[in-house]
């Protein structure tokens, strides 16, 4: 590390000369120089402190003591490769298991989500030698070139949708094609068929427990069970994508998929939170879809994955969360979060509807409730500028998003200078926010995070 820091303009200088333009800055055009973060507030190199709206990785907030203090212990006692014996992998897929049925027993650990998923897929495969996978429309799962392949929000600004490739309709009851519960799952038993016309077979049905990158989607009652039926029958697995909405965010339940009845998936793919901020996901499995997987004869090894440091570190968020009761936090301020929301609603045509569990919370902003025509441009210019989603566990800084909010959809003044008013008073400039909560082509706003000092 130099020995003295690089001034702002330098240190953006080089990032263009040296990272690739495709890795993006927030607010590229006069970007955030962050030197150092504690809790929910992010510190800039002159000392400026700004609440934290972006970030959807730090569970338990900006380096936790208990977090940090686990990470040099156990890196200060050691660190190697999950070939050698060790405390801290099967501890931590322990831990795991009690959160998950019974039947999700076996753990790979990976380094990220998208890793996670790729190796979903690498499964799927393996135990029901098919080839064909079902996605939800919108539906995003990481950067690899497998997940680019199942992901629409990325393939169909690339190379288009792969033969292999089916997608069904995003189960959206707000907005999307339909408006009966049933009908989305049976649109998926529709795809199962075509396909099987064409001589082609099911290997998994991949979905986000909770769409995220969709728009807050909360799947119908039923949704899962009756899709899981239908794939099963014809060969093949349910993934559930947990790497958004787990550990607890949606409050009532530690995983969003538990939020249906009668339902339990075959894989289920964590990431994001689960090392607040360290490089750490996992693969939770059936015992017979991993023994599939070793039959294969072939070693499966990740260097990184379950290494001692990030398990003790995965050991202690989970710890926190426990400790600070994180999951009841979720539901008291996702309840504040939705009742605001809801009253912002009532005073504001531009709301069209208002969805979400425990902090897993978004709004929808339409120009006309009954036709529910997106109003893009409204929402891009909230997200993009001046809106703030308070990360915080004290309802007020609910009641001054709910604020920040109402005065943004009121005539659209000067929000600037509105922001940096409110941003004086709470001792806080004023963030840009929700730039990571994306959005369809409708307009959404939404997703705060569960961590106890950030939310």
């Amino acid at each position: 590390m130099a020995s003295e820091p690089l001034r702002k303009e330098e240190t953006f200088t080089m990032r263009r000369r040296l990272i690739g333009h495709s890795c993006r800055l927030f607010y590229s055009d006069d970007p955030v120089k962050i030197v150092r973060a504690r809790g929910q507030y992010l510190y800039d190199e002159n000392g400026q402190r700004y609440l934290d709206c972006i970030s959807n990785v730090h569970h338990v907030g900006h380096c936790h003591p208990s977090v940090t203090k686990a990470a040099a212990d156990q890196m200060d006692l050691l660190n190697t490769n999950t070939r050698f014996l060790h405390d801290n992998i099967v501890l931590y897929a322990d831990r795991l298991a009690a959160t998950l049925p019974e039947r999700l027993s076996v753990f790979y650990f990976v380094n990220s989500g998208s890793e996670a998923n790729d190796l979903a897929l690498r499964l799927a495969h393996q135990y029901t030698q098919h080839e064909d996978v079902i996605v939800l429309d919108h539906a995003y799962h990481g950067h690899l070139m497998s997940l680019i392949d199942i992901s629409p929000y990325k393939f169909r600004k690339l190379t288009g949708q792969k033969e292999w490739v089916h997608v069904a309709p995003l189960p959206d009851t707000y907005r999307g094609e339909y408006k009966e519960d049933d009908a989305y799952a049976d649109a998926v038993k529709d795809l199962i068929e075509e396909a099987h016309a064409k001589g082609r077979k099911i290997s998994a049905f991949f979905a986000e427990s909770m769409p995220s990158v969709g728009g807050q989607i909360i799947l119908p009652r039923g949704y899962s069970a009756k899709v899981a039926e239908y794939v099963r029958a014809a060969g093949g697995v349910f993934v559930a994508d947990e790497v958004q909405t787990g550990f607890g965010r949606v409050g009532s339940h530690y995983w969003a998929f538990q939020m249906q009845e009668d339902f339990c998936p075959d894989i289920v793919t964590m990431g994001k939170p689960m090392g607040n901020g360290h490089p750490v996901a996992c693969v939770a499995t059936t015992a017979e879809i991993a023994r599939a997987f070793t039959a294969n004869g072939v070693e499966y090894f990740n260097t990184f994955g379950g290494n001692p440091v990030s398990c003790a570190i995965g050991l202690a968020v989970l710890d926190v969360i426990e400790k600070e009761d994180l999951r009841e936090n979720a539901k008291i301020v996702g309840k504040r979060l939705k009742d605001l929301f809801s009253e912002l609603k009532s005073r504001h045509e531009l709301i069209g509807d208002v969805r979400g569990a425990g902090l897993f919370v978004g709004i929808e902003l339409v120009e006309d409730r009954e036709l529910k025509t997106p109003a893009t441009k409204a929402a891009a210019h909230i997200v993009k500028r001046y809106d703030e989603i308070a990360k915080n566990k004290a309802p007020a800084a609910a009641d001054f998003l709910l604020e920040l909010l109402d005065q943004a959809q009121s005539g659209r003044p000067n929000l600037r200078q509105y922001g940096r008013t409110l941003g004086k008073r709470l001792k806080v400039q004023t963030a840009h926010v929700l730039h990571h909560g994306r959005r369809r082509a409708g307009g959404q706003v939404h997703r705060p995070h569960p961590h106890r000092n950030g939310g």
